[in-house]
This record gives structure tokens, C-alpha cells and sequence, in this order.
């Protein structure tokens, strides 16, 4: 039986969502998916096709979805399809829709201190998302996230508080000093499965293996 992905891309360009794309395709061919690419939040109008999918993958930094094109897509999550992202092009999209941030699980806030070196740590050893992995450290954004209380989560990250919170908030977020943060993690959305990464801001993150690992399985354990 032929499995079947759609992957969408667009919105924000800091966040490579074509070069995401670019890399993520061929590979889920590699693993025996029918790879359908499209540069248009459109691709969400059609119901029937979304429904017959097994994975969804959104590549879509901020911009704004349509009411139909939400409901589409909430409602294909929930009748059973799979969907798996990482960093804004999941965890900052449609900033105005809570119902999508909803299913996500969470939604970006800030990245104090821009780029910076930081430690990620797998927090469930026995789940097969983080089979054989330990602790690795990153040198990207550190995502501040508001998320939900039932996700599944991964892994996490400790925020030290020496960083300025934003370029808009020019002080020093001394207040998060000890903060735990998910940085990946799983949740159900009806009878759909979702997976998360905040991991992914720039292309070479993904050079770093844990996270191409982590995103990689994230994938196939969200795809119906």
C-alpha cells in the first residue's frame, strides 16, 4: 500500500521553509511515501485528499490561514493523519488561530539571546523517538515556548537567565533563570498523532545528528 505525504511550505523565509522542503522530500521517498510539495496554504482546501494521507508535514512560518483551510486541516489530524514539524515552521504559525496552536501543543514566544550555545535534554530514554540518544548541545535559538500541560515531552532545555529576552524587551530575563522548556515532544490531536521539534532554525542544525534523528523519527512515528 502506497503511503502518502504532503509537505507545505511558505510564509517567513528565515526559516528555509523551501531548502526544509528540499531536504526533508527526497528523503521520505527513501522511506516509500508518495512526496506531494506545494508552495500554497491552499493545498489545505482540498478535504478528501488531506483525508487520504498519512502524514502532514507544515513548513510554515507566521503568516495566515484561512478559516477553511484550518478546519480542513484540524479535521483531516483528527480523523487519523499524521503531522510532524520543528521550529516556527510549526511552532509559529498562524499566530492568530488558536485552534492551530491548540493541536500543535505549544507556540513560540521568544528566543532570548538570539543565537546562543545551549544544552538539550532527552527526558524519556525509553520512547523509540530518543532510542540511543543522550544529551547534545546546540548553538541556534533556544526556543521559549508556551505549550500544553498533556504533550508527551522529550525532551527539554534549561534556560540560564543571563540573556536580554528580545530585541523589543532590551533586559536581561532573570526571572527564567532554572526554567525547564520542552524542546520536543508527542501528543494526540483526535485520532491523529503529532510530533514536535523545536529544534531547526537554520539549516545546519539539522548537520547536528540528534536533531535530523529526532525529526527523522518524529516523522514516521506520527504518520498513520
Amino acid at each position: 500500500m502506497t503511503k502518502s505525504v504532503l509537505l507545505v511550505w511558505g510564509g517567513w523565509p528565515g526559516h528555509a521553509p523551501k531548502e526544509c522542503a528540499e531536504l526533508f522530500g527526497p528523503w521520505l521517498e527513501s522511506q516509500g511515501y508518495d512526496v506531494t510539495v506545494s508552495d500554497t496554504l491552499d493545498a489545505y482546501l482540498d478535504a478528501d485528499f488531506l483525508k487520504s494521507l498519512e502524514l502532514i508535514v507544515p513548513i510554515w512560518t507566521q503568516g495566515e490561514i484561512t478559516p477553511e483551510q484550518a478546519s480542513n486541516l484540524l479535521e483531516a489530524v483528527a480523523g487519523g493523519v499524521g503531522i510532524s514539524g520543528w521550529h516556527g515552521c510549526m511552532g509559529d504559525s498562524f499566530r492568530q488561530n488558536v485552534d492551530y496552536q491548540f493541536m500543535v501543543g505549544g507556540q513560540w514566544v521568544s528566543h532570548p539571546g538570539g543565537y546562543i550555545d545551549y544544552e538539550v535534554n532527552i527526558t524519556d530514554h525509553d520512547d523509540p523517538i530518543n532510542a540511543g540518544l543522550d544529551d547534545f548541545t546546540m548553538m541556534t535559538e533556544q526556543y521559549y515556548m508556551h505549550v500544553d500541560p498533556s504533550n508527551h515531552v522529550l525532551a527539554t532545555t534549561t534556560f540560564k537567565g543571563d540573556q536580554q529576552v528580545s530585541r523589543a524587551a532590551p533586559y536581561v530575563g532573570s526571572w527564567i533563570e532554572g526554567c525547564v522548556m520542552p524542546v520536543a515532544w508527542k501528543r494526540r490531536w483526535g485520532e491523529g498523532r503529532v510530533f514536535y521539534s523545536s529544534l531547526g532554525h537554520k539549516m545546519d542544525d539539522f548537520d547536528v545528528p540528534e536533531v535530523m534523528e529526532i525529526t527523522k523519527r518524529g516523522m514516521l512515528w506520527a504518520s498513520r
